[in-house]
């Protein structure tokens, strides 16, 4: 079964619409040991979240995993991980990180309880919620 992610990006360094304009990209430069493992733990087909960090504080879009297993590109000594992602379709509205901690629900979400993590999992009922919100 396919798993949700959530993957950050500071916005004024890759954004949504950078993503969209190249079509695919690499989820690289990642250099926290959980985000790693989270990065080595996707699939091909695998849904996530596209969040821009720092400016916006949002959720904007939804990614799909298009290659899973690499190394990353961007560090010479080849123990980090990286994936692609092609952007699936943008979100009707943002959902805010301020919506998201108004909710008791989605408390235990990653984001919220590992604020500088800027690659988490996210449980089916997270996702569910977070699509509603977005409607």
């Amino acid at each position: 079964m396919a798993r949700m992610w959530l993957m950050k990006s500071e916005p004024d360094a890759y954004s949504w619409d950078d993503l969209v304009a190249e079509g695919e990209g690499t989820w690289d430069g990642v250099r926290n040991h959980r985000a790693a493992n989270n990065l080595r733990a996707m699939q091909v087909g695998d849904q996530a979240f596209f969040y821009h960090s720092n400016i916006g504080l949002e959720i904007v879009g939804i990614v799909t995993i298009s290659v899973s297993g690499l190394t990353d590109p961007t560090d010479p000594e080849g123990k980090w991980a990286a994936v692609k992602v092609k952007p699936l379709r943008k979100l009707a509205k943002p959902v805010t990180l301020k919506q998201i901690k108004a909710l008791p629900e989605l408390a235990d979400m990653e984001l919220v309880r590992l604020s500088r993590l800027s690659v988490a999992e996210v449980r089916p009922e997270e996702w569910k919620k977070i699509l509603s919100l977005s409607e």
